[in-house]
């Protein structure tokens, strides 16, 4: 009696495999870096909050704390600032709060870019470098999927990753000034969580996540064909190519012949494939900035403001021009091991 055979994994058993070994291996950059960071952010307010208290009794000496008033400085009682507020001025106070939330979720997003770019970079070198491509090559694993996984990870599995970290990061500091705000005898929904728009930026934050797979396609594309190509030193090569053919555009003035400035070679070839990883990218790069109305920072991150860049041709050709060199990378490691 024959022995049953094994049914082969499905294709997107293995990529979902694939996936989750390059999570695990590099947990550190996609999963740590962002939460130590928003992490570091919120020590730094506690300790900011901390300061500024003590700061305030000593220069003042007008701290007072009342039963019937709650907590006053200099004569401010916190907890009446809002009732004398008219529309305009709670309109003016969310936008601040905004800005303040919007620059607490921006540190795991900062680092998000280093981690991406030095992921990518190493991404098909390191394993030539230490030999194990030999081993990866050993396992019913093609080199499209290997290159694929690379490419969606750090698209789609980062950026995820490291945007919640940023939303945890933004309730973190939410909690925190609610706290200074009831010591003060203030309300934390009319003073805070009400003016702000901590839910409208959770969503804008998680619906710009396809945007910028879109916009960092050719940067991602260029640092993995770099990783693949180069047999030492694919950071100098990723940078140095792209930065001396913007100086050699320039100091020719190679842009005249096609009617256009050497700024638009910088922005459009340089920029797209060095800065693409940073967040927010597509509102410089897409050249669009300075035509969307931006009243509130919640409008500048929203939905309809970032994915009206990709209505701009050069968004789809610098995601044209990422897919081709993701193939060229694929190509590559097919047969570059360096023996």
């Amino acid at each position: 009696m024959n022995a049953p055979t094994k049914a082969m994994p499905h294709p997107t058993h293995k990529f979902r495999l694939l996936l989750r070994r390059e999570f695990w291996e590099h947990k550190g950059g996609f999963l740590w870096a962002p939460l130590v960071a928003g992490g570091i952010f919120l020590l730094l307010s506690i300790m900011g909050f901390g300061i500024g208290e003590m700061a305030a009794r000593r220069a003042t000496g007008n701290f007072q704390l009342d039963g019937r008033e709650g907590v006053q400085i200099n004569g401010i009682d916190l907890g009446a600032l809002t009732s004398d507020m008219d529309a305009s001025q709670l309109a003016e106070l969310g936008r601040g709060v905004d800005v303040s939330l919007v620059m607490a979720s921006s540190w795991p997003f900062i680092v998000l870019a280093f981690v991406l770019f030095f992921y990518c970079i190493g991404a098909l070198y390191d394993d030539r470098k230490d030999r194990s491509v030999l081993f990866w090559k050993s396992l019913p694993i093609s080199d499209r999927e290997t290159v694929l996984s690379k490419a969606v990870s750090a698209l789609v599995v980062a950026p995820l990753v490291a945007t919640l970290a940023a939303l945890a990061t933004m309730l973190g500091f939410l909690v925190i000034a609610s706290g200074v705000v009831l010591v003060h005898g203030g309300n934390p929904y009319a003073l805070l969580w009400g003016p702000g728009s901590p839910m409208a930026l959770t969503g804008e934050f998680l619906a710009n996540v396809p945007v910028y797979a879109i916009w960092a396609l050719p940067t991602v594309g260029w640092l993995l064909l770099c990783s693949a190509w180069s047999k030492s030193k694919p950071f100098l090569w990723a940078i140095m190519l792209p930065v001396f053919s913007g100086i050699f555009v320039a100091m020719f003035d190679l842009m005249q012949l096609f009617d256009l400035r050497t700024g638009w070679f910088w922005q459009h070839i340089v920029g797209r494939l060095l800065l693409g990883v940073l967040p927010g990218n597509w509102l410089v790069l897409g050249g669009h900035s300075g035509n969307v109305s931006v009243d509130s920072v919640a409008e500048a991150l929203s939905p309809a403001t970032a994915w009206a860049t990709l209505a701009a041709p050069g968004a789809w050709i610098g995601a044209a021009a990422g897919i081709a060199m993701i193939l060229a990378a694929i190509r590559l490691r097919r047969w570059r091991d360096d023996n």
